[in-house]
């Protein structure tokens, strides 16, 4: 059989050999020292690979030790009191924590069994150092790190009952934003209402902080049908509050706060209404 041979590649092999003066054999020879040095080298780089995946194996797997000291911990199969009981840790057993779901955390125990123990149970294990795992500080923590929060609040408007509606966002740790929808029920007329208003916290790393916001919104009041001669009024609405805010437990807070609501009926008119609320809020 014939074999083409590229005439551009015959002629860069015989410059080559005559330019560095290597036979065959020489050629042979340097080959297998290239293939060597390429060996070696790579082997640290295979072997700084390895123990870097086996680093983050055991990185990955590894989480706090605590020992059971209860007579058990029951493992469910999932974060919920719905999900049923498949394992039991027994007491002097060392597990590790895993992940956290609100108040349910994954563990490992030392026979490779994975499952969901609820906060409480976890309350009275022991560390590394033999004294009891406190959770509290994850409970104020996610306080802390709060963003969206929802509530209601119930209070007075010019001496009348209110309900609130409300739906606040942390901007940071001191701002924020905060929408409220509020219902004026009087014994004459009936007043709807909204505002948005920019919050500022600035101790709100303290369960029981203070708080100021200003902002606008519109005002509507719709007297009764029954009264001769009234009309609808709709205003533009100006709004200042301070108040206080106290973290109750898990996910809850308390708010109480007095506002001033300055409603411009008219150009060269406003009317002023003060109220007092008291809410609960929740967050997350």
């Amino acid at each position: 059989m014939t074999h083409f041979r590229n005439p551009f590649a015959l002629r860069y092999r015989r410059v080559l050999r005559t330019a560095l003066g290597f036979d065959t054999s020489a050629r042979t020879v340097l080959s297998a020292f290239l293939l060597l040095a390429v060996f070696i080298t790579a082997r640290p780089v295979s072997a700084q690979t390895q123990s870097t995946t086996q680093s983050s194996t055991a990185a990955a797997s590894s989480g706090e030790q605590l020992k059971v000291a209860d007579p058990y911990l029951e493992l469910r199969t999932g974060p919920g009191r719905g999900y049923p009981v498949f394992h039991v840790a027994e007491r002097e057993e060392w597990v590790a924590l895993e992940l956290r779901h609100t108040d349910w955390y994954r563990l490992r125990t030392a026979s490779g069994k994975t499952g969901w123990v609820h906060r409480s149970q976890l309350e009275s294990t022991l560390t590394l150092a033999g004294e009891r795992k406190s959770f509290r500080d994850m409970l104020l923590d996610d306080y802390l790190r709060r963003r969206v929060e929802v509530g209601a609040a119930w209070g007075q408007f010019k001496g009348e009952p209110m309900l609130l509606a409300r739906l606040g966002y942390r901007l940071s740790d001191t701002l924020g934003v905060e929408g409220t929808l509020g219902q004026v029920q009087g014994l004459y007329s009936g007043t709807d209402f909204w505002h948005l208003d920019l919050m500022f916290e600035p101790w709100s790393d303290q369960r029981l902080s203070p708080y100021a916001g200003v902002g606008f919104g519109q005002f509507r009041n719709i007297p009764n049908a029954s009264l001769v001669g009234a009309s609808t009024t709709n205003a533009k609405l100006a709004h200042a509050v301070i108040g206080l805010r106290w973290h109750l437990s898990e996910r809850f807070m308390l708010r109480a706060d007095y506002g001033l609501h300055t409603a411009f009926v008219a150009d060269n008119r406003s009317a002023e209404y003060r109220a007092a609320t008291l809410g609960l809020s929740f967050f997350f």
